[in-house]
């Protein structure tokens, strides 16, 4: 992740959720989750919650979701999102995935999009440490039989999915730490061509701003794994 990303997270809520907004337009992520552990009537954590894409989703099926982040103002957005739904079975709050704000053994779910790999982006020299502290810390909130789902790149751009170089270590370690796995598709549909090219060159910079140009996207492919535990 860039600094630019790592800004907007800080700042740029509104932008962001009109970019996520326009991903996976066919719906993949629900099914994905729906083969691993059906969400109707769960006590659901949500890890990175960012603007809400899994938490909006899973509330109106959930027993409760507990949503978290480390940037308030992509948590001013989810609390938006999810108070216009009318649902009052949520709970939004700043906290770090390796230290919650919940009871022992309270929940049956943990879902994280996009956001645990950030602990060994983030910790080059003691991400193994920090990932484990982390899977420390889902067995302590989750229930015997719980799961953890989560959702990370596998390309952007991509018809196919690779293996991103900022994420060779956090790879191998969810097979390690024995996390099953599989790929979707979660592709962007945008409006019109020219919202596709500033909105991805928005988040992912100028050379994937291009792409989309060149090869005139209006839908931008996007591989996305989906690794799964049972704990």
């Amino acid at each position: 992740m860039t600094d630019q990303q790592r800004q907007i997270y800080q700042t740029d809520g509104d932008r962001y959720e009109a970019l996520i907004s326009r991903e996976d337009y066919q719906g993949n992520i629900l099914k994905a989750l729906e083969e691993i552990i059906v969400p109707d009537g769960l006590d659901i954590l949500d890890l990175g919650v960012g603007t809400g894409r899994l938490a909006v989703m899973l509330a109106p099926r959930a027993k409760s979701v507990q949503a978290f982040d480390v940037s308030e103002e992509m948590l001013r957005v989810c609390r938006q999102r999810l108070e216009a739904s009318g649902l009052t079975n949520w709970k939004v709050e700043i906290a770090d995935h390796r230290q919650l704000p919940v009871t022992h053994h309270s929940a049956d779910l943990v879902v994280s999009g996009w956001s645990v790999s950030y602990l060994a982006v983030w910790n080059p020299n003691s991400w193994r440490a920090e990932l484990e502290k982390w899977l420390d810390e889902m067995k302590r909130v989750l229930r015997r039989g719980g799961f953890i789902v989560l959702f990370e790149s596998l390309g952007t751009g991509n018809e196919s999915p690779i293996r991103l170089e900022h994420l060779k270590d956090f790879y191998p370690w969810l097979d390690e730490a024995g996390f099953q796995h599989k790929w979707i598709r979660t592709d962007y549909k945008f409006a019109s061509l020219e919202e596709a090219e500033e909105l991805a060159r928005f988040f992912f910079g100028e050379e994937l701003g291009n792409k989309v140009r060149a090869n005139k996207w209006v839908i931008l492919p996007e591989c996305t794994g989906v690794w799964w535990l049972k704990v």
